[in-house]
């Protein structure tokens, strides 16, 4: 099944999520190894291009994946959830999807402020304008070190949303039992629970 329905994800829901997860989780640990690179290493210029590009494949896969999902019913919680756990997995979602935008925008705005005006240009084909950083906010070093900042924790709040949505998913899998997980890896008929 392609599209979503009230007991599972469709399979371009899914393809969003394993994808989307894949270059999350790389676009993390390549922020955390760049992070410690010193500005002189000859793999940072490579290294950030490589980073800002996927950042912006991930924006433009976070847009389509909120328009897929405002198209799709979303399958039901599992019916054994607590009132908490419901409002949790609601308000994990929610978090999750400010933070796919948060991160890549924060990422955008910080290189648009830095007074080094390093261009970004797309896998080193497709090179993208900077936004127009407001004056009203100070100068551009003062702005670039907010937003670094800014950028920085949301990267170790979504870490822990991870870690969490992750630990969930093996809560509802080995400890429930219930099928939450099995639906977001396969659109087929559910299995019972042995």
């Amino acid at each position: 099944m392609i599209r979503n329905t009230p007991g599972g994800y469709g399979r371009v829901a899914i393809a969003f999520h394993w994808s989307m997860a894949t270059l999350i989780v790389f676009m993390l640990a390549l922020g955390l190894y760049m992070h410690e690179l010193p500005q002189t290493d000859p793999a940072t210029f490579r290294l950030y291009q490589l980073h800002k590009s996927i950042g912006f494949v991930v924006l433009a896969l976070s847009v389509l994946r909120l328009v897929w999902r405002l198209m799709n019913p979303t399958p039901k919680l599992p019916d054994t959830m607590k009132p908490w756990e419901r409002l949790a997995a609601h308000a994990g979602h929610i978090g999750l999807y400010a933070l796919m935008f948060a991160l890549p925008l924060s990422g955008w705005l910080m290189v648009s402020a830095s007074p080094w005006n390093i261009p970004t240009i797309l896998f080193d084909v497709l090179p993208v304008p900077h936004l127009p950083v407001p004056e009203a906010l100070g100068k551009k070093a003062e702005v670039e070190a907010t937003l670094k900042t800014v950028h920085t924790l949301a990267a170790y709040a979504l870490i822990g949303l991870l870690v969490a949505h992750i630990g969930a998913a093996l809560k509802h899998h080995f400890i429930a039992r219930d099928e939450t997980l099995r639906r977001m890896v396969s659109t087929g008929p559910a299995k019972s629970a042995a």
